[in-house]
């Protein structure tokens, strides 16, 4: 596996990537509208370019051996909510591995790649929004030594759900 720096060359095979993985975790428990609302404004080519060059994202993703997208993680600098004290922090933004491959430790090897990333923007805190009822996602959180640092309203379509905070020092 082969984990770099987005580049804009990759924004279509990201868009796909990013609406399959977010797809995958939660269109079971989530109306298809509020879905097909969320990745139109989230996941297009245009937009995953966009990131790949905006200076407060930085975008990292995972290749397997032919090459195929198949994680991919986002940072971002901006607003953090009170709850979150520790210093400069930034946010996970994103952090989805492709189903078939959970189970192989390539979480584990993209969350070092953030820290590493992180770090070498100065940063002193790493934290995020997770659905209330994403308890795989929370587990693998808590299990890289994130804590509950509060909740926030995460708008999915048009249907307002609850997200935990969590943060952890770098």
């Amino acid at each position: 596996m082969n984990i770099r720096a987005a580049v804009p060359a990759d924004a279509a095979a990201l868009a796909e990537l990013a609406e399959r993985t977010f797809r995958d975790a939660f269109a079971a428990d989530n109306l298809p509208a509020h879905l097909d609302a969320h990745c139109t404004a989230s996941y297009s080519p245009e937009i995953q370019e966009r990131d790949t060059i905006d200076e407060a994202v930085r975008t990292l993703v995972v290749e397997d051996a032919d090459g195929r997208l198949v994680a991919y993680a986002q940072l971002r600098i901006g607003p953090v909510p009170a709850c979150v004290t520790g210093a400069e922090p930034i946010e996970l933004w994103r952090f989805y591995v492709d189903r078939g491959f959970h189970g192989r430790g390539l979480a584990q090897q993209l969350m070092a790649r953030v820290d590493e990333t992180a770090k070498a923007l100065q940063t002193s805190t790493l934290w995020l929004g997770v659905w209330e009822r994403n308890y795989r996602a929370q587990a693998f959180y808590r299990k890289c030594g994130f804590s509950d640092a509060g909740t926030h309203t995460f708008m999915l379509g048009t249907d307002s759900q609850t997200d935990n905070l969590m943060a952890r020092k770098l």
